[in-house]
């Protein structure tokens, strides 16, 4: 075989025939493969069907809508999404993110109406979305808002100031965050930069007012719209300052923080550790009550982009910028540019624009006083803008309105379309206001001969002011207090006189609003006290303050409760006056002090608790304190309409005022006399007039007379919080009592109280019994002497307070409650004096009562008999004892023995038969 035959069969080609399989290679890939199907109910298991609107739109639908071309599809869309929020609030939380930035995004639509929709949904989330919900996304909503305001389009612009207003309505601290970009759009919106002629270069740009003739409205309105909402947003910078300061009678708001409550101790219980004196954080000239504390201060790391207008910086650049366009907007509304016999008479919207102008300045004021070094600020605006000021404001001072009348066809005056009548509105005078204290603000001590001219201009508009303004709101009393204020404090003590008689003349007008004399009354304190604080060579007592002084313990004691707020304000300054010792104010509060504190009809008893204890703290003032008003105030402790902690402060003040208080330097001659003093204490102890005992004698029976047939004395069943109030007074009264040196003469003098005023009496108050038996078991010791009728007086109390308590029902709590208190005062009694123990077992004549009556004799003297205190005067008296024993068996001789009967032999075996030598401490409960 051949080489190529060879090479041929071993590279043989294998031939294909039709209709047969292609054969497999040796080296083929096995391709094939099995899948099975994996089936997961829960995954393709949809959550629910979105909330839709009447379109069936959702959520999503609307706000896909949003990127529309068509304003009309935007609009609607707009007006679903309010549909859909109102009747799905939850929606909001759910989708706050994109609801916030597609409504954002519209600020700046072409299309009127998308815009008009757009402020409107804003208005309703904004009643929706707290401040902290839309914080994170508030800058995106400043940065559209300043998109629109800065926008070439005039319409844009315009309600750009719409949404301004719905952010600063709901938003104010989240905007004024961003006080310097904002503050910048509110100037580039009427007015525009140009290069100044004096200037070479174009380091600085001046500012000058733009008038845009294709606007809709003037452009005198225009300013107005855009400064009365700078004037807002500024307003919202000046609340949101964290150290805002107490300007006294500017502009004060109410706020939670600036009501300063006393702090009230009881020392008994902080001695206890029940009540814990919180000390706040105090520091500088403004104390700050609530404290915030940071990991590191955030003014290191923040430019003065991010202060705004906090930094001083900051501050004089915008007060640079506006002032000048302000002056401008002045100069356009100022009556020199219209008719020259208008001379100083505005029209409405002129004075509504010199208004507003007005009203930022004095913002802007008010923003450089928070400042650490406000005098070079103060004297600052002083050398850039008075001239000006001067110049241009104090040129037609002081300003009137206008108002232009129509008149009818039938008018003589038919030539003249439009007349000019002088206006009764008096909106004109917070304009004049503003701009007197703007422009005393500027003024000082060291600049009053070189200001003196518009001085006295604004001096004297403020006194006519005061003296015919009796039809002034609070706000315009308010700014005009703060001007007098500022101009009494760069004058003279001899100045000052006639604004202050000013201010009175005002004060002395009747139906006055309460705002108007709550702002009165402030003022004058506030002069007081600066008046008090100088010293006394300079001091200039102002005849009109100490008469004012002089006339409020008497406008106290007319109020009474018709104005409980005012009551309180007039107690406070009657209280610092007081303090300091003014003489004026001590002789009319000694006049006036018997109508204050009238028992039935006093100012003391009708104003509400902490009223009351201002009033209870005057009482140390006082400078006399006769018998009548010590019995006025007796009858106030006992009455139970002051509660029983004052009465014993008033106790406690009247006995520093006596001459038992212990002083070592002499204190005020006859303040309190010492047998008006015994007086005071008696009356108080007693808890009830002479008049209320006397009408007690003739009530007869139950449920208000506990009697029994071997007492002369019944007893008148006082309801509980009257008992009460009535114990906890004779504690303290028991302790006045017990600190006087000489306790024997003490315990004279009330032993011939008792004898003079209740020895004789048939029914007595239970708790005057008690409060007596309480008295003589804390003034009794061994140099003492007891009559005779003031034991049997006792020994009658004794019994018919012990037959009381043990005859009162278990289901009776009202009576159950004075049980402890009583049976304490009776047992004390009865073991300090034996004879009160033998007087009482002495008239237990079993022979004269009833047999009801046996079962609580037996008890009676059961309790006695193991009582530890009482066991050995029991067995001295054992004799009296057996024969009231004897006394009961006979009455019950001839029946079945019965269970009280057997216990009262047991006891008496017990304790007093076998006579036992040392008596155990047992103290019965019964």
């Amino acid at each position: 075989m051949t080489k190529k035959r060879k090479r041929q069969e071993d590279f043989q080609k294998v031939k294909l025939k039709v209709g047969k399989k292609k054969p497999k290679l040796e080296n083929a890939t096995d391709t094939t493969f099995k899948t099975k199907a994996i089936q997961i109910p829960e995954q393709l298991k949809e959550d629910g069907v979105l909330p839709t609107q009447n379109r069936k739109l959702n959520i999503k639908d609307l706000l896909s809508q949003m990127h529309h071309y068509s304003p009309g599809v935007k609009h609607n869309a707009l007006l679903g999404l309010k549909e859909l929020l109102s009747q799905y609030p939850f929606v909001i939380d759910a989708h706050l993110s994109s609801i916030i930035s597609e409504v954002a995004a519209v600020f700046t639509d072409k299309d009127s109406g998308v815009r008009g929709a757009a402020v409107h949904l804003l208005q309703f989330l904004a009643s929706k979305i707290r401040p902290e919900q839309i914080a994170p996304f508030f800058p995106l909503v400043s940065a559209h808002l300043s998109s629109a305001m800065t926008h070439i389009s005039e319409g844009i612009q315009e309600d750009s100031l719409k949404v301004l207003d719905v952010l600063l309505e709901a938003y104010p601290a989240l905007l004024t965050d961003r006080s310097i970009i904002l503050l910048k759009n509110f100037v580039e919106l009427i007015s525009h930069q140009q290069l100044s002629k004096r200037l070479k270069s174009r380091d600085k740009l001046s500012w000058m007012l733009s008038v845009n003739p294709n606007r809709r409205v003037t452009s005198q309105q225009w300013r107005l719209n855009v400064l009365t909402r700078l004037k807002k947003f500024l307003q919202a910078v000046v609340d949101g300052s964290s150290d805002t300061e107490d300007e006294g009678l500017q502009e004060q708001k109410d706020n939670s923080h600036s009501v300063r409550n006393p702090i009230c101790i009881s020392w008994k219980l902080h001695a206890n550790n029940q009540q814990h004196i919180q000390l706040f954080e105090s520091g500088g000239l403004r104390p700050k009550i609530n404290s915030s504390f940071r990991l590191r201060s955030l003014t290191s790391v923040m430019d003065s982009a991010e202060k705004g207008l906090s930094s001083a910086e900051n501050l004089k650049g915008f007060i640079e910028i506006i002032i000048p366009l302000l002056i401008e907007c002045w100069i356009e509304a100022s009556p020199a540019q219209s008719a020259p016999i208008l001379g100083n008479l505005l029209e409405s919207e002129s004075q509504q624009l010199m208004q507003q102008v007005l009203s930022i300045i004095h913002l802007l004021w008010k923003l450089t006083k928070r400042h650490d070094e406000t005098y070079k600020m103060e004297l600052w605006l002083r050398m850039n803008y008075l001239v000006d000021f001067k110049h241009h404001f104090m040129r037609h001072f002081p300003y009137s309105l206008q108002d232009t009348v129509k008149h009818k066809k039938k008018d003589p005056c038919k030539s003249n379309r439009n007349c000019m009548k002088s206006s009764n509105n008096v909106d004109h005078l917070l304009l004049n206001l503003t701009l007197c204290d703007i422009m005393v603000s500027l003024a000082s001590t060291s600049t009053l001969q070189t200001d003196s001219g518009w001085l006295d201009m604004i001096r004297k508009f403020v006194t006519d002011t005061l003296q015919d303004g009796s039809k002034l709101n609070s706000k315009q009393v308010n700014r005009l207090l703060g001007v007098t204020w500022r101009l009494m404090q760069i004058q003279q003590n001899k100045a000052t006189e006639p604004l202050i008689k000013a201010v009175y003349m005002l004060y002395q007008q009747r139906n006055l609003l309460f705002p108007v004399r709550t702002l009165l009354l402030k003022f004058f304190s506030r002069v007081y006290q600066k008046e008090d604080l100088r010293t006394q060579r300079i001091r200039s007592r102002s005849k009109v303050l100490s008469r004012w002084l002089a006339g409020l313990p008497q406008q106290l004691a007319l109020l009474g409760l018709r104005n409980p707020e005012l009551s309180n304000q007039l107690i406070d300054i009657i209280h610092s006056a007081a303090s300091r010792s003014n003489k004026e104010l001590l002789q009319s509060l000694q006049a006036t002090a018997a109508r204050i504190y009238d028992p039935l009809e006093g100012t003391l008893v009708l104003l509400p608790a902490e009223a009351q204890r201002r009033l209870v703290q005057l009482v140390y003032f006082l400078p006399c304190l006769p018998a009548s008003l010590l019995a006025c105030l007796s009858r106030c402790c006992i009455m139970g309409r002051m509660s029983s902690d004052l009465a014993a402060t008033l106790i406690g003040i009247l006995h520093m005022r006596s001459s038992f208080a212990g002083w070592k330097c002499q204190v005020q001659d006859n303040s309190v006399n010492d047998v008006d003093y015994f007086s005071f204490l008696f009356s108080t102890l007693i808890g009830f007039s002479r008049e209320e005992l006397t009408s007690l004698q003739g009530i007869r029976g139950k449920p208000h007379i506990s009697q029994t047939q071997l007492s002369p004395i019944r007893l008148y069943l006082t309801d509980l919080d009257q008992f009460l109030h009535h114990w906890a007074v004779t504690e303290v009264i028991c302790h006045s009592l017990s600190t006087i040196p000489s306790q024997s003469q003490c315990f004279d003098i009330l032993q011939t109280g008792i004898c003079k005023y209740l020895v004789g009496l048939v029914v007595i108050p239970d708790s005057t019994a008690g409060s007596v038996l309480c008295a003589i078991n804390k003034l009794l010791d061994q140099a003492c002497i007891i009559s005779e009728n003031l034991h049997r007086f006792l020994a009658s109390c004794c019994y018919s307070l012990l037959y009381f308590l043990l005859t009162i029902d278990r289901e009776d709590a009202e009576h159950l409650q004075k049980r402890d208190m009583l049976w304490g005062s009776c047992i004390s009694a009865l073991a300090l004096l034996p004879r009160l123990l033998r007087l009482m077992l002495q008239s237990l004549q079993v022979s004269r009562i009833c047999r009801e009556e046996l079962p609580i004799v037996a008890q009676l003297l059961r309790l006695l008999m193991q009582h530890g205190q009482l066991r050995n005067h029991m067995i001295t008296n054992e004799f009296l004892v057996q024969q009231i024993i004897k006394d009961i068996m006979t009455l019950k001789s001839g029946e079945v023995q019965e269970q009280w009967l057997t216990d009262l032999h047991y006891c008496f075996n017990i304790y007093l038969a076998s006579h036992p030598q040392t008596p155990g401490p047992i103290n019965t409960v019964y």
